[in-house]
């Protein structure tokens, strides 16, 4: 099987579909570099079980059918199937490496295709690609079997902070830090390391996650994926997130970990209206 090259930027998500989409907003004041798992295989299942529930009817027969024959044939089951790439399917797994990220240059956070995303080569437009790929009931179900896989992860993708944020330091990678009196970095501390220093499991996780409130929808407007990774920039940007000293502490986790939580549910709800709209009709 092989990848779908991003095609050129085009309005998210469907052009020429009237079907309306929500983009959950997001006031809390909310940036990536070379990928890491984001969320790890915990958080990309989360987000995948979060969004499940939201299907829409002829959504979820398309899921379905889409994913038969797959070993676990839900999303949570695909949520982890591009970073596996890496190690099942080399060839692919390069050329997509910089679909999981983008490092935005500015900042403030302004996303700038040209320059932060040059080929489109980065998760903003691979995002949008994909979703019009799966869109589109003129591929093939491999094809769209596919983009549903990067869909799914993407999505997680770009609302991990650190997969949209400083090049400097390849999204945290090379930034190091002590947590629990053990070397790390700050990609890997975003990605599992708050969210295992609850000692919950999925099931614990999951039902933690369903009972926190979401905020009131909202029109998605046409460039949505580049809204959410200049979201995540700004939870990097904001003052606080890199530890003085390189020291996480306590009160570090205490303050960061319900912006972890908002983001995985975002990334949730974001899933389900993307895979509704993407698939309705389909």
């Amino acid at each position: 099987m092989t990848a779908s090259t991003p095609a050129p930027a085009s309005p998210f998500l469907f052009r020429g579909r009237p079907r309306a989409l929500a983009l959950l907003g997001l006031p809390l004041a909310l940036a990536l570099a070379l990928p890491a798992q984001a969320w790890g295989p915990l958080g990309h299942r989360l987000v995948a079980s979060l969004a499940e529930p939201g299907l829409d009817p002829q959504a979820r027969a398309t899921v379905a059918r889409l994913l038969q024959g797959e070993a676990e044939p839900t999303l949570a089951g695909i949520a982890n199937w591009a970073d596996d790439l890496r190690g099942n399917d080399p060839e692919l797994g390069k050329r997509s490496a910089r679909w999981h990220y983008v490092n935005i240059a500015d900042p403030d956070c302004a996303f700038d295709a040209a320059r932060d995303c040059p080929g489109d080569d980065c998760v903003v437009a691979a995002l949008e690609a994909q979703a019009a790929i799966l869109a589109d009931p003129a591929r093939s179900d491999a094809e769209r079997r596919q983009a549903l896989k990067f869909v799914v992860h993407f999505t997680g993708d770009v609302h991990q902070p650190l997969h949209a944020g400083r090049g400097a330091d390849r999204g945290g990678n090379d930034y190091q830090v002590n947590w629990r009196g053990k070397g790390s970095n700050m990609h890997s501390l975003w990605d599992s390391g708050l969210l295992n220093s609850k000692g919950l499991d999925e099931g614990q996780w999951l039902a933690r996650l369903r009972a926190q409130p979401l905020p009131p929808a909202s029109p998605l407007p046409a460039d949505a994926p580049r809204l959410w990774a200049e979201q995540s920039c700004r939870v990097v940007n904001a003052p606080g997130f890199y530890p003085s000293g390189h020291v996480i502490d306590q009160a570090y986790a205490d303050r960061h970990l319900p912006i972890v939580e908002r983001q995985l549910r975002l990334a949730g709800a974001r899933l389900a209206a993307t895979l509704n709209a993407a698939l309705g009709g389909s």
